[in-house]
């Protein structure tokens, strides 16, 4: 009996210190830092061909001021000038509205001058999100917008929460690849994969490019 009851005594203290190992000193797994170059880049996306409602449709140019658009900061989005300049004409002859945004302290005359804005074309100012402290929703609102495409600088900065913002209230998202930059391919790459995949953005976001963006 008595060393019956010590084998009890015994499983007990074993199961408590089981238990005070599990309490007492959490698992801590391995983080993204330390697995930091085991990551494996995903495949990359098919680019889309498009074909938007002009009536329906809006193009936004964020950000090509000079500020922050330039050989200096941005060479990637000085090299997309050429292509969102030819998507902005296309757009122009379908009817498409054309909206621009520009960073804090600068003006719509800071534009590069092939995207210049044509009078009448309006303009909003605000940090990364088009949408804070802006009447850019409104803009849409009263536009009849369902469909942007969004092109600008910076990919990962205004081009991200912009789109991410047009997506959440509702309008589907056109994004050209050759129309969007930051300072180097990974940010560019990141809002790509970021924009397909998140939740309640992957249903509403096209990856496309410029010639592939049609009007009807």
């Amino acid at each position: 009996m008595k060393n019956k009851r010590s084998s009890i005594q015994g499983l007990h203290v074993i199961g408590v210190l089981i238990l005070a190992a599990f309490w007492v000193a959490p698992v801590f797994g391995e983080t993204v830092i330390e697995a930091w170059d085991q990551v494996k880049i995903p495949p990359a996306p098919k680019i889309q061909t498009v074909e938007a409602d002009s009536s329906r449709t809006m193009l936004l140019l964020l950000d090509f001021n000079k500020q922050v658009c330039n050989n200096e900061r941005r060479p990637r989005c000085i090299s997309s000038i050429p292509a969102v300049e030819k998507l902005a004409l296309r757009a122009r002859n379908a009817g498409v509205p054309v909206v621009y945004s520009l960073t804090i302290g600068s003006r719509i005359g800071d534009v590069a001058p092939a995207l210049a804005a044509k009078p009448g074309e309006r303009s909003v100012t605000s940090g990364p999100d088009k949408f804070i402290g802006t009447d850019l929703e409104n803009i849409l609102k009263t536009s009849g917008v369902t469909t942007v495409i969004v092109t600008g600088t910076a990919a990962h900065g205004a081009v991200l929460y912009t789109a991410s913002g047009a997506a959440f209230r509702g309008c589907k998202v056109i994004v050209p690849v050759d129309g969007i930059s930051a300072e180097g391919l990974y940010p560019e790459q990141y809002t790509v994969w970021h924009l397909l995949n998140a939740p309640r953005l992957s249903g509403q976001v096209t990856i496309s490019r410029t010639d592939l963006i049609s009007f009807r």
